[in-house]
């Protein structure tokens, strides 16, 4: 489960379910167009490791992110709040190493499994206790795991989201390596020209 079109971030709760049919109409969502795509898997590609990995997408709404970490070769499991959103999602796998789950991307329903890459794509800014979320995320991760978190602020009136800069402040108590990657300046990832704040941050934990 992702934010709304094209990244802006919905005024009033969204019943996903609903939107799971409509939901990758939107260029970063359903990334259908080639362009778009490339820009994203070049992107992922520099993000996850170079060898297959297991690659937990946490609020993976319809699947397009975790499809592309399974082209590139690695084994994921996806988690969404939605079953509509879960079930495209499955379908959009079908045949990959990937499993797809419904739960809580705050508490995500993979028991004692542990991965070597924890992606979390505009999920994070709207849950509540985001420092006891990025803990729990971080207890998911092999030791020299990655959190991948892409994030925003978005809007200029009433602004929603989280900024880089407090994203980061968030991270540094967990250790490890941080890289911050502006997104806003690449058109091609949102099929549009955006100005305001996206951005990735890649943590390489102990």
């Amino acid at each position: 489960m992702t934010t709304g079109a094209g990244g802006a971030a919905p005024e009033a709760p969204v019943d996903w379910d609903a939107q799971a049919a409509v939901f990758d109409e939107e260029p970063d969502h359903g990334l259908r167009d080639p362009e778009v795509r490339a820009a994203w898997a070049e992107r992922l590609r520099s993000w996850l490791p170079g060898r297959p990995s297991d690659v937990l997408d946490l609020g993976c709404g319809t699947g397009s992110l975790a499809l592309l970490a399974a082209e590139q070769g690695h084994r994921v499991t996806g988690v969404d709040l939605s079953p509509a959103m879960a079930a495209r999602a499955r379908a959009k796998l079908a045949g990959r190493a990937a499993e797809i789950l419904v739960g809580d991307a705050a508490a995500p329903p993979v028991g004692e499994r542990r991965f070597d890459v924890v992606l979390v794509r505009h999920v994070l800014w709207a849950l509540p206790a985001p420092e006891r979320v990025l803990r729990h995320w971080r207890s998911l991760l092999r030791p020299a795991g990655r959190l991948v978190l892409v994030e925003g602020l978005w809007g200029s009136v009433t602004p929603v989201g989280i900024p880089a800069h407090r994203l980061t402040m968030l991270l540094e108590p967990l250790g490890g390596r941080l890289r911050t990657e502006r997104l806003s300046d690449d058109a091609l990832l949102w099929g549009k020209e955006v100005d305001d704040e996206r951005y990735a941050v890649v943590a390489t934990l102990p």
